[in-house]
């Protein structure tokens, strides 16, 4: 006998909301699984928000539908109502209510007669049961928003909708929480949505990265993937500062001051971007290659004078002004390397680190 593959936990399918007309969310699609976090990751106003709340059921979307364990709650016409969805919900101001004990505020929503003790039992698994009669006004943000986690736990939700939650904390505890919280959720094997603008956060969280532009995914998969083979510019952007070099293909091939680049699919006479990270280029003092960051370099070095340089912690990045057009190019470099605005130095790129994207008018 065959096994059949169960459904995604949570499963969007074609999700499509207007305002005015305008699409904010233009044909959205993803599946989760049980035990899977996927993150939501855009600029403001590219629509995340908009999604969570249709998933919720606190919004209603103009076409498509929403699926839970395979079974439909929702299109536009039949929709299952939010409190029978069995779906969690956390926000950046965790909306605890102040009148209520930490006690109390878990238990808020819960049926049957140990209520005290299932709170108890939450409030223990974050650290937090020596405030069960404690008011949210005597703790601090990060436990206020373990005391949000433990509520939106309480009712052993199937899916967690998790809308920028960790903005509003110090960056000092940031980490801390968001470790906690995952392994929490883990244990717990609830879909997880986590809707944030920062690249940071879904690298250190997701399973999966669902990368949103102007209503649409442009780009889903692991974060490996999503960092290290962007669809666009614009995706590899998101994530870290970039170089862009300009150019056109004659021959499947563009000429640059670093010598030539491949450019496969684009027909001969379009305009490219050969797009690099700081990171993935190597700086020299000669054209020998002796500099402060050897690397699998290859091709032409190019010179570029130093405008700028600023050490930032764990590593320098320097600005360089390019000889044979001026244009500013960034580089990182491992420590301290502090060299004096003027000094000439060679330039090279890891060729493998290299992107060409057709370039957008």
């Amino acid at each position: 006998m065959t096994a059949t593959t169960p459904p995604p936990r949570l499963e969007i399918r074609n999700l499509v909301r207007r305002f005015d007309g305008q699409p904010v969310v233009d044909d959205v699609s993803l599946s989760i699984a049980p035990g899977q976090v996927t993150c939501l990751l855009g600029p403001s106003g590219c629509g995340k928000s908009t999604t969570l709340r249709m998933i919720a059921g606190v919004d209603l979307q103009d076409s498509g539908t929403i699926h839970v364990d395979g079974k439909l709650i929702c299109d536009t016409v039949f929709r299952v109502p939010p409190e029978r969805r069995a779906i969690g919900l956390m926000f950046q101001d965790f909306a605890l209510f102040p009148h209520l004990s930490v006690g109390e505020n878990v238990a808020f929503g819960l049926k049957g007669s140990d209520k005290r003790g299932t709170a108890k039992r939450l409030l223990d698994r974050v650290g937090l049961a020596h405030f069960i009669d404690h008011f949210p006004h005597h703790l601090s943000g990060g436990e206020q928003q373990r005391v949000a986690l433990a509520r939106a736990l309480a009712p052993r939700p199937k899916i967690m909708l998790m809308d920028e939650p960790f903005s509003g904390l110090d960056n000092r505890l940031r980490d801390g929480i968001r470790d906690e919280t995952l392994d929490l959720l883990k244990e717990e094997g609830a879909a997880v949505l986590l809707v944030t603008h920062e690249p940071e956060e879904a690298m250190r969280m997701a399973d999966e990265i669902a990368l949103m532009r102007a209503g649409r995914i442009v780009q889903q998969g692991a974060p490996y993937n999503i960092y290290n083979s962007p669809a666009d510019k614009g995706a590899m952007a998101f994530f870290s500062d970039i170089n862009v070099l300009q150019g056109r293909v004659q021959g499947a091939l563009t000429d640059t001051p670093f010598g030539r680049f491949l450019a496969p699919g684009v027909a001969d006479g379009n305009a490219v971007e050969i797009v690099f990270r700081p990171q993935h280029v190597s700086i020299d003092f000669d054209r020998a290659g002796k500099g402060p960051n050897p690397t699998i370099a290859a091709g032409t070095p190019a010179r570029g004078i130093v405008q700028r340089a600023r050490f930032m912690g764990s590593e320098s990045l320097v600005e360089f002004r390019m000889e044979h057009d001026g244009q500013v190019l960034k580089a990182t470099v491992p420590n301290v390397f502090l060299p004096k605005p003027g000094t000439p130095m060679w330039l090279s790129l890891r060729r493998d680190r290299c992107h060409v994207f057709p370039a957008k008018n």
